[in-house]
Order: structure tokens, then C-alpha cells, then sequence
């Protein structure tokens, strides 16, 4: 998706006529992408779903009142990031489970997912990944992954880009330790 094609969007979403058929292309534009973003952060692909069409609602509800302070795409992925992470609180609040006897039940719920498809390697990493705290996690995904920019997650994450940086090394680092000690 090039930035014309969102700068397009977000003035579009602004203006009443043209706000429908902007948002339809927005959907159309990151549905894929939002989803992956989601799935890094919830892991099974039921959540994963399930967040992506509350975000995809929740952006539709509030569209009258978009601004366009930040470009749709922008706002969209902190949209879904929030959502995620309230999915996840909520699971957690419901069971009453540490952080990390949660991820460990995340670990258990990604291998035994039909829709993961990945290698023992791919599996290796996901634990690892969740291993990170929240923030690292996120932050390492939306790197690695999807290779954004910091300043956009700054953006999605209401984050300095120098602590967005830190928590990337700390994560990066944490993940080499976990890979050599369970190699």
C-alpha cells in the first residue's frame, strides 16, 4: 500500500461524501496486514479474527469523529493494538492468571492451532517472542515483522522513538538468550 493511496484515504475519511467508500478501501487496503498484526499479539486465529472485525466496528462507529490528527492506517493499528490488548487483559482477568502462566497457555493454544502452520523453528520463535514482556513483544513484532517504521509506531503506540528503540534491542537480546539456552 503506497502513502499516497492513505494520505487519499484520510482525507476522504474526513469528508462526509466520500467517507463510505474511503473506509471500504481501507478495510480492503489492511484487513491482511491488521489481521497478521493481531495475530502476533493474540496468536490463535479465532481472537485474532474476532479482534480484527471488532477493530474494523469500532473504527467504523467512530469514523464521524476522525480527525485524520494521524493517517487512517496509523489509526487503524492503534485502534487493533488496543483491542488486542484489552482481549488479552480480559482473558487473563478470567482466569486469574499471572502474566506468565497466561503465556504459557498462549504457547499451548498456538501449537495446538490448526491454522499454524510454522516450522519447529517458527515455533521456537513464537515462544521466545512470548517470553517478552507486553510492550517488547508488541514492539519486536511490529519491527521484525512488519517492518514498520519507528516513528509510525510512535504514532501507534504513543511512544518516544527512543524507548520504542530500547525496547526493541532489550527484546531482540532477550530473544538470542532464550534461542541459545533452548537450543
Amino acid at each position: 500500500m503506497d502513502n499516497n493511496e492513505i494520505i487519499q484515504i484520510t482525507q476522504d475519511l474526513k469528508n462526509p461524501k466520500t467517507r463510505n467508500s474511503a473506509f471500504t478501501k481501507l478495510v480492503k487496503l489492511t484487513s491482511k496486514q491488521l489481521y497478521w498484526h493481531v495475530r502476533k499479539i493474540v496468536l490463535t486465529h479465532e481472537d485474532a479474527n474476532d479482534v480484527t472485525q471488532n477493530t474494523f466496528l469500532k473504527a467504523w462507529k467512530a469514523v464521524d469523529n476522525f480527525r485524520g490528527d494521524s493517517n487512517a492506517y496509523t489509526w487503524l493499528y492503534r485502534i487493533a493494538t488496543n483491542e488486542a490488548l484489552t482481549l488479552l487483559t480480559q482473558k487473563r482477568m478470567r482466569n486469574i492468571m499471572s502474566p506468565l502462566d497466561f503465556e504459557d497457555v498462549l504457547i499451548k493454544k498456538l501449537e495446538a492451532d490448526v491454522h499454524f502452520t510454522g516450522s519447529d523453528v517458527e515455533k521456537k520463535l513464537m515462544e521466545a517472542i512470548m517470553q517478552l514482556p507486553e510492550k517488547q513483544r508488541i514492539v519486536f513484532n511490529m519491527k521484525y515483522f512488519d517492518n514498520m517504521k519507528y516513528e509510525q509506531m510512535s504514532d501507534i503506540l504513543n511512544t518516544s522513538v527512543g524507548a520504542l528503540k530500547a525496547s526493541y534491542h532489550h527484546a531482540v537480546k532477550k530473544i538470542e538468550n532464550f534461542l541459545e539456552i533452548n537450543d
